[in-house]
């Protein structure tokens, strides 16, 4: 069983290997109980997208380590790998524009009453 930090490095790797772009790794360990990282690249296309996400599959089932989903491939704008701890957001340059995954999960949160009070 792989490590957080060597199932990071081997996703990286594999992205890195069909010419991901923009690759961000969040920590998510204090904000989430379902994953302790994300991972986000960007794809010039459909068709690389879902190569990239293929490639992270594959690389990882040969460390012993098998995505327990693939989510999106049928549009290929963004594809999700979940790994388990990790998980994978391979995005098409708008859709990652659009969405912004890195400022939605970055956000401080703060208690329900100071978010509703006006100052």
């Amino acid at each position: 069983m792989l490590t957080i930090e060597e199932k990071i490095l081997a996703v990286v790797t594999a992205l890195e290997d069909i010419k991901a772009n923009d690759i961000n790794v969040l920590d998510t360990s204090k904000k989430s109980q379902l994953f302790e990282r994300m991972v986000i690249a960007s794809a010039n296309s459909p068709r690389q997208t879902r190569a990239l996400a293929d490639h992270v599959s594959k690389q990882l089932k040969l460390r012993g380590e098998p995505a327990l989903s693939i989510e999106g491939e049928e549009s290929g704008e963004w594809v999700l790998v979940d790994l388990g701890e990790v998980v994978v957001h391979i995005m098409q340059p708008a859709v990652r524009a659009y969405y912004q995954l890195e400022e939605l999960w970055s956000m401080r949160h703060l208690p329900p009453k100071a978010a509703s009070d006006p100052k």
